[in-house]
């Protein structure tokens, strides 16, 4: 896996990689050449006292020495280019793939896992890749031109070689096959890590509220312990990577000196090729330790590689079409044919031939108990995930054949949970339509029961919101997300238990201005609180799914018990009447 995404992702820098590979050759030959030179210094300068032999050849062993600096910094500058552009492509091809995905496939992956994918599996991809370029690539040409020139300079010494080599090989082969493992559990406990650290950051006014500060410290420490044991367990492994190393070094640095100190006693080798040698032995040992360097990052970036693939390989439920309709009648009519949903894996369908007609100048209100698919149903509109079977339609068209950027312009959901984002009002307003002038915010805060307080801001549209808009209170928050929707001006709009947070006059003047505001257009309101939805053209009543229910408040209450139920739960007989 890891091989095949470093293959799609190389691709675009052939030519930057070519030259990095020429420059690396060319620094690690120069640094082959080197002991050679050394060795005529030592054994025809040195030896000899020939002043002139040693300056002349050190001074080649000066400009041997200036190409390989040379050469070593232009490969080390391509390799972090190279490096920084796959990781910053990595990234970016995980980002677009998960905006295309639905609730559906957010779900499977989960926001934690799908964060640290996005960061910490990329940035391990992206060191092995700077690894490979500085290190790997001149260790397997250091080894093979140090071998070479050991055997040039002497056979029988070279016998050694035939054992080190196979020795560092098996015992840095059998501690990466230990450590793979380790690794992968590494990064999915990494993972609980981040999604326990996201809850209690996320919820901390619940955690203060019920004094479970103790337990949630537990509970991270739990995942804490449980990371760091995994990370001390493949640090156990790798700690033995390069004392295995050193030890197999210095044996066959005494074997060299001890074989060749008896190659020179009996005349068969000089003094500056023992020298020579025992460099190349050097150069050829930390080709080999570069190469153990990679492998210690080779398993955790296989394990990385393979959750980024994941992601790239999971396509989303909710496909554009292949020939989208690019016009609509704008009329913004909405109709639910036979529409099920059901989620992967589930016993039961969410929604089951649930009918629904919408139209234009009428508000269409939707009820039921918790669990009984309402904000389920809304969220089929906008294709945040697909009817299983079924049709959804607007304007006569089915949203699975209107282009996506249409649908958006021509459909406004306010979510049940509003959701800010970090810049100021005027940002988050402008955010579904980035042309909207001033005038136009304030006047869709002023539907919204939102212009007293921005005004009350200090610098009004231009106040900063924190991200998440943890710095409003929840209702402030709602009315927010309301006036976001309103400046988009959409055919249809879907309000999804969005006044939950207001108290009941805000609750009812805001409604009172949105009709006025959107007299012309399709509203769809989902709702648990009946006085919000009692004034209602048409209420819906699902219950586990179905549509058990069509009509008035007051047909309703006088046809239907699963309305009759809802309704009586929280007002009096009287005040329902």
């Amino acid at each position: 896996m890891l091989i095949r995404l470093l293959r799609t992702s190389l691709r675009p820098y052939r030519k930057p990689i070519l030259l990095l590979v020429l420059l690396q050759l060319l620094q690690t030959s120069a640094s082959l050449y080197l002991p050679t030179l050394n060795a005529d210094i030592i054994d025809h300068g040195v030896v000899n006292g020939d002043t002139g032999y040693i300056l002349g050849f050190g001074g080649l062993m000066l400009g041997v020495s200036l190409v390989q600096l040379v050469c070593n910094v232009g490969a080390v500058y391509y390799g972090a280019r190279t490096s920084a552009a796959v990781g910053r492509d990595l990234r970016a091809a995980v980002f677009d793939r998960v905006q295309s995905f639905s609730a559906r496939e957010l779900g499977q992956f989960g926001a934690p896992s799908l964060i640290t994918r996005t960061t910490n599996d990329v940035q391990q991809v992206q060191m092995l890749v700077l690894l490979t370029f500085t290190l790997m690539v001149s260790a397997p040409i250091m080894c093979v031109g140090g071998i070479f020139m050991a055997l040039s300079l002497d056979v029988k010494l070279s016998g050694v070689l035939l054992a080190v080599v196979p020795v560092l090989g098996l015992s840095v082969g059998a501690i990466v096959w230990r450590t793979r493992p380790l690794f992968r559990l590494m990064q999915e406990r990494l993972d609980t890590v981040n999604r326990v650290l996201r809850e209690q950051i996320t919820g901390n006014r619940v955690i203060r509220a019920f004094v479970r500060d103790e337990y949630e410290q537990q509970r991270f420490g739990r995942a804490n312990t449980d990371l760091t044991e995994v990370s001390l367990s493949a640090g156990r492994l790798m700690a033995l990577m390069f004392p295995a190393v050193i030890v197999v070094i210095n044996m066959s640095s005494v074997a060299v000196i001890w074989f060749g100190a008896m190659r020179i006693d009996s005349n068969g080798m000089e003094i500056g090729q023992l020298t020579a040698f025992l460099a190349y032995l050097m150069q050829i040992v930390m080709a080999v330790m570069m190469a153990t360097f990679m492998f210690m990052m080779v398993p955790r970036a296989e394990v990385c590689a393979e959750r980024i693939q994941e992601v790239l390989d999971t396509s989303s439920s909710v496909v554009p079409p292949a020939e989208p309709v690019r016009t609509l009648a704008r009329r913004g009519e909405l109709e639910l044919r036979g529409a099920d949903f059901r989620y992967p894996g589930a016993e039961s369908p969410v929604l089951r031939g649930v009918d629904l007609l919408a139209r234009p100048g009428e508000t269409t209100a939707v009820i039921g108990s918790t669990g009984s698919g309402k904000s389920t149903l809304l969220g089929l509109v906008p294709r945040l995930f697909d009817a299983t079977s079924g049709e959804v339609l607007v304007d006569g068209e089915d949203v699975r054949r209107i282009d996506q950027a249409l649908l958006a312009r021509t459909v406004g959901l306010v979510p049940q949970k509003p959701y800010l984002f970090s810049g100021t009002v005027a940002s988050n307003l402008r955010y579904g339509r980035p042309d909207a002038t001033d005038e136009e915010l304030w006047r869709a805060l002023e539907v919204a029961q939102a212009k007293d307080f921005v005004s009350a801001l200090e610098g009004g549209l231009d106040a900063p919101v924190t991200q998440g808009g943890t710095n409003v209170s929840g209702g402030q928050r709602q009315r927010l997300a309301i006036a976001r929707t309103l400046v988009q001006r959409p055919e249809i709009y879907l309000f999804d238990d969005s006044f939950s947070a207001l108290d009941y006059a805000t609750d009812a003047a805001l409604r009172s201005a949105l009709s006025r505001e959107t007299e012309d257009a399709t509203v769809v309101i989902v709702a648990q609180r009946v006085s919000t939805i009692r004034d209602a053209d048409r209420i819906i009543v699902l219950d586990e799914g179905q549509v058990v229910g069509v009509g008035s408040h007051h047909e309703l209450m006088a046809g239907n018990e699963t309305y009759r139920e809802i309704v009586l739960s929280q007002l009096t007989e009287a005040e329902a009447a």
